[in-house]
């Protein structure tokens, strides 16, 4: 089930209503934590839960908005459309009680996946293999993880954007080949081989990143080894 980002104030606003419409999404999103997928469904609730402490921190000056009709209400860059009148104080009483049953009942659902997030990314193990260049905006990452020989080969390329006047930057990965790594064929020959195959880069940084338990790959364990791997490289940096 997917939930509009201002959900808690669309229809009719009523707590019984909005609440086993918030009880039916947080049951699909347990659901997937509990299969073990965290992703898109962590960043998703996450971005409800700050959507409606947005809303309760701003309430006062939403409801000095309500006594008029409203087509369009400019909130954290959302557009919110109205098509009646809303009356102060009944509409206002249910929205707190709405606000603060789903922030209850999302913080706890948010702590779930974060336990499991938390517990792979203090598990993931991330070494480089050889000799890392100056210059690591660029490279390749070998990827490995339950009791699987394969090895699943990405090129990675870090990336810079602005938003709102800050700078921040970010990591792609991209697969390009898989190889089984063997007593023979090792980490340091696989790197070989690739570079051989693959001659975009003539000195590339390459980085294993191991992952003991079998997980879903682009649900969660892809989505949290970037992470990882962008603090990694950053830390080298330095």
């Amino acid at each position: 089930m997917v939930l509009s980002e201002t959900w808690f104030m669309e229809g009719y606003i009523d707590f019984e209503l909005q609440k086993y419409r918030l009880l039916a999404y947080l049951k699909d999103v347990r659901n997937s934590f509990n299969a073990k997928r965290l992703y898109p469904q962590l960043s998703d609730i996450v971005a409800h839960y700050k959507n409606l402490v947005a809303f309760r921190d701003n309430k006062k000056l939403l409801q000095k908005q309500f006594h008029k009709r409203l087509d369009q209400l400019d909130a954290r860059k959302m557009e919110l459309v109205y098509e009646k009148i809303l009356s102060d104080d009944d509409v206002m009483q249910e929205l707190e009680q709405i606000t603060t049953y789903a922030l209850d009942q999302m913080k706890s659902t948010i702590n779930e996946g974060a336990g499991l997030f938390e517990f792979v990314e203090k598990t993931l193990e991330v070494e480089p293999i050889g000799i890392i260049p100056l210059y690591k905006n660029e490279g390749f990452v070998f990827l490995r993880y339950g009791s699987l020989s394969e090895v699943l080969i990405y090129c990675y390329t870090i990336t810079l954007f602005e938003h709102k006047n800050a700078r921040y930057k970010g990591i792609r990965l991209e697969h390009i080949d898989s190889r089984d790594k063997t007593l023979a064929n090792t980490y340091q020959q696989i790197k070989l081989d690739i570079i051989r195959s693959y001659r975009t880069l003539p000195n590339p940084a390459v980085y294993k990143v191991e992952f003991p338990h079998a997980l879903p790959l682009e649900e969660t364990l892809l989505p949290i080894a970037k992470r990882v791997l962008m603090k990694f490289i950053e830390v080298e940096a330095r």
